[in-house]
């Protein structure tokens, strides 16, 4: 995998709104919020999307999940959030790194797109 815009936020090249960090997982917010709530949630891994995830990241897609429930807590919008993830260029993915967006604090239609 080639090195993203989401590889420097991890180094912290490129500054970021962090809102959770730990030994897997980092979350900050979108600098270009579809929602009132709008947060990416990413694996320090570089993983390309859900297709090139392997048997050996199953630990780190968990992660994703468990850090999405924590920050919807911490924000308040637990009790009704979604969360979107883009696998390919043809659906919308236009950063390589899986990431999971967490969105809230508007109503959603579905089915979305």
């Amino acid at each position: 995998m080639s090195e993203t815009l989401f590889t420097k936020i991890i180094r912290k090249e490129i500054p970021a709104k962090i809102v959770f960090e730990n030994e897997t997982v980092l979350a900050f917010r979108d600098i270009e919020p579809k929602a009132p709530t709008h947060t990416l949630i990413i694996p320090k891994k570089p993983i390309v999307n859900v297709s090139h995830a392997t048997a050996e990241d199953k630990a780190v897609l968990g992660e994703l999940l468990l850090a999405a429930a924590t920050i919807a807590k911490q924000e308040g919008v637990a009790e009704g959030f979604r969360l979107v993830i883009n696998n390919g260029a043809s659906v919308g993915q236009s950063v390589f790194h899986l990431h999971v967006h967490l969105l809230a604090g508007r109503p959603f239609s579905w089915p979305p797109g």
